[in-house]
């Protein structure tokens, strides 16, 4: 059985490495990138991830670039996005950047695994 490709948008290195050893102590694979062109680099290169963690403000491309981008590639306008920020509007964010869900800054780590498993269940793969 493979495990679950999660594709970590982050440009802190700090909370990227953070996020990477919990999701994989968690059993996910993890990709990193640190910025929107990193990520983008990595969606068209790597494994397809089943779903995008995507910081909000990043330097160079954001989230903002990254999900036009994105959106505008049929191979992989479908990949579910996750908006991870801690902006007040972080809701309306995600709106804007027609996201699937968001999470709020300092992360809740159960609502975290929560939130991944829903997009990330085996129905939802097939």
């Amino acid at each position: 059985m493979s495990r679950t490709v999660i594709l970590l948008v982050e440009d802190n290195a700090d909370s990227n490495a953070a996020l990477e050893l919990f999701l994989r102590t968690h059993g996910f694979e993890v990709v990193v990138a640190f910025d929107g062109q990193q990520g983008l680099d990595q969606l068209r290169s790597g494994p397809r991830p089943s779903l995008i963690l995507l910081d909000v403000m990043m330097p160079g491309k954001d989230a903002h670039g990254f999900r036009a981008e994105q959106l505008a590639d049929p191979a992989l306008a479908s990949i579910p996005v996750i908006v991870l920020s801690g902006a007040y509007d972080v809701g309306e964010i995600a709106d804007r950047l027609g996201a699937r869900d968001y999470l709020t800054k300092p992360l809740d780590v159960q609502r975290l695994l929560d939130t991944i498993r829903r997009y990330c269940s085996p129905a939802l793969r097939a």
